[in-house]
C-alpha cells in the first residue's frame, strides 16, 4: 500500500486497478524524526504474521518487509520477474522442473546463514502445516505426500522445484514472488521456538524470522506493531530505522492526526475524510492500485442461495453505479468483472443494474414471493460497511431482510473460512500476480468442495 521508497510492498502489489486503496502521506511532518514513519491503519484483519498462515492483503505489507523471496515481481513492468535470493534460475526444456541458484554470503536477521535448506523447509512448511497459504501449493499439485520429493536440495546454494502437473512454469514463479508461502524463513530460529513440532507455528505468529530488511520488536494485535530496520541487510541498510504501525478504526481521527503531522500515513479513510484533505497542502494523496475486487459474498450451503434464480434476483438488487458514485471513490474503479483491467482475458463490462421488478419475479418464481430472512457480515471499516449498508437497503427492497452482522477481520472472515455465513462483503482477489489465472483461481475456482479441503485462500471454496 506505501510507495516503494518507504516499504517495499509494491512488490507484492498490483498496479491494476480494481480496486485502489487511498493513501495520504505528509512530507513535511517535523513530530516525527525523518528516519521513522508513523502510520494509522485498521488492523482488524491482520490476524497472524506467519507467511504460512496469512489470510489477507494487510498482514502482506508487513511480512513482505521481514522476508524475503527467491524472486520477485518488477513493480513497473508487472510480467517481469527479477532476482531475489536466487540471483539466477531455470525451467527445464520440459518445463516441469525450476531450479534456483541462491546469492552466497546472505543473512538472516538472527546472523544465521541463509541456504538451500532454509528455503526447501520453509516451502515445505507451507504444504505440511496446510493453513491458508497451502491452497496456492495444493493447487499446482502439490501435497503432504509429494511435497519432500518434489521440492529438493541440490546443493548448499541450489533448490529444484519439480511441478506434480503440467502447467505454464511463469504461474509457479508469479505465486513465489507474490504470495507469503513463498517467502524464506530462518529454520534454525524457528525451530528454536517450535512448540509440539508446531515448526515455529505460535511463535511466528507474532515474531519474524527473516532475512528482510526490518525485524519485528513489537506487534500487539489491534493495538501496535513496531519494526526496526536491519543494519546488516544484504541489500543495503534501509534508509528509515522504525516503522510504526497504529491500530485506527475511526476516519476522521485518522485525518485529525494526519492534518496534525502525529501520523505520517493514514490508511482507510472515508470518502468525506479524504475530500477533506484534498486542499491541504501539507498533504500528498496518492493513488496505489491493487488488483483486488470488493465483493458480495453467497454461501451455497445455504439452501436459498444454492438456487440460482435467488442469486440472479440478488444481484439484481444491487445499486451497483450508486455505490460506485457515493462510497467507492478513492477506494476503487467501476469494473464488474474477476479479471483485473488490462489483461488480455478481461471481458467488456455486463452492465449490471439495479432491477427490483425483475428480482421479485425471480424471487417468487423460486418460491419466496415475500423475501426472506439472512444475516449479512461485514467489517466495521469503510469502505466494507458502507457497502453493506447499501446492499442490504437495496435488498429490502426486494423482501430480502438482511441483517447487519460487524465485527473484526477473524469474526467476519473466520466464519467465511468455516463455510458458516449466510451474505458477506469482502475483498479478495489475485491481483498481486499479472496472470488472469491468479484472480479467477482466488475468486472463482473451487477444485474440490469438500469441508477437509480446507482452500481457505479460495472465495469458491469458501462459499462453497
Amino acid at each position: 500500500m506505501l510507495r516503494r521508497t518507504l516499504l517495499r510492498t509494491t512488490l507484492y502489489s498490483s498496479i491494476i486497478a480494481i480496486s485502489a486503496t487511498m493513501l495520504l502521506q505528509s512530507p513535511g511532518n517535523t513530530a516525527t524524526p525523518e528516519n521513522q514513519l508513523i502510520i494509522g491503519v485498521t488492523m482488524n484483519n491482520i490476524l497472524t504474521i506467519d507467511p504460512a498462515a496469512l489470510t489477507g492483503n494487510d498482514a502482506m505489507d508487513i511480512v513482505v518487509n521481514t522476508y524475503d523471496a527467491v524472486v520477485e515481481i518488477d513493480p513497473v513492468e508487472r510480467a517481469k520477474i527479477l532476482p531475489g535470493l536466487a540471483e539466477s534460475w531455470k525451467v527445464s526444456d520440459d518445463g516441469r522442473v525450476i531450479t534456483f541458484h541462491l546469492s552466497d554470503g546472505i543473512k538472516f536477521q538472527s546472523g544465521n546463514e541463509l541456504t538451500a535448506e532454509d528455503v526447501v523447509w520453509s516451502w515445505h512448511r507451507v504444504v505440511k502445516l496446510n493453513l491458508s497459504q497451502a491452497s496456492y501449493w495444493k493447487n499446482y499439485g502439490f501435497s503432504q505426500d509429494n511435497i519432500e520429493s518434489l521440492v529438493r536440495m541440490k546443493d548448499r546454494l541450489i533448490v529444484e522445484l519439480e511441478l506434480p502437473q503440467k502447467l505454464d512454469p511463469k504461474l509457479m514463479l508469479y505465486t513465489l514472488a507474490t504470495s507469503a508461502g513463498g517467502l524464506v524463513i530462518d529454520r534454525k530460529e524457528a525451530l528454536a521456538h517450535a512448540r509440539d513440532n508446531d515448526m515455529g507455528r505460535d511463535w511466528l505468529n507474532r515474531n519474524s524470522a527473516g532475512s528482510g530488511p526490518f525485524k519485528i520488536d513489537t506487534w500487539r494485535a489491534n493495538d501496535v506493531l513496531m519494526m526496526s530496520g536491519v543494519n546488516n541487510y544484504w541489500r543495503g541498510s534501509p534508509k528509515l530505522r522504525r516503522i510504526v504501525m497504529r491500530h485506527m478504526t475511526e476516519s476522521q481521527s485518522l485525518r485529525l492526526m494526519l492534518a496534525n503531522g502525529d501520523i505520517d500515513v493514514a490508511a482507510g479513510l472515508s470518502v468525506t475524510d479524504i475530500d477533506a484533505l484534498k486542499n491541504n497542502p501539507a498533504i500528498r494523496l496518492e493513488h496505489v492500485q491493487k488488483g483486488n475486487v470488493y465483493y458480495l459474498a453467497m454461501s451455497m450451503k445455504n439452501e436459498r442461495f444454492a438456487d440460482k434464480r435467488v442469486r440472479e434476483a440478488i444481484r439484481m438488487l444491487i445499486d451497483y453505479q450508486g455505490i460506485n458514485n457515493a462510497i467507492m471513490p478513492n477506494f476503487g474503479i467501476y469494473h464488474q468483472r474477476p479479471v483485473p483491467v488490462g489483461l488480455p482475458a478481461t471481458l467488456s463490462n455486463p452492465d449490471y443494474r439495479l432491477d427490483v421488478v425483475k428480482a421479485k419475479a425471480l424471487l417468487a418464481e423460486a418460491g419466496y414471493p415475500d423475501g426472506f430472512e439472512t444475516t449479512l457480515r461485514v467489517m466495521a471499516d469503510p469502505p466494507f460497511v458502507q457497502i453493506a449498508t447499501s446492499v442490504a437497503a437495496t435488498l429490502a427492497q426486494g423482501g430480502i431482510r438482511a441483517q447487519l452482522v460487524t465485527g473484526t477481520g477473524n469474526q467476519v472472515y473466520g466464519a467465511m473460512r468455516e463455510r458458516s455465513f449466510d451474505l458477506l462483503v469482502g475483498r479478495g482477489g489475485g491481483g498481486a500476480e499479472p496472470h488472469p489465472h491468479a484472480s479467477l483461481r482466488s475468486l472463482a475456482y473451487n477444485p474440490d468442495n469438500r469441508d477437509e479441503a480446507r482452500l481457505t485462500n479460495f472465495q469458491g471454496w469458501r462459499t462453497a
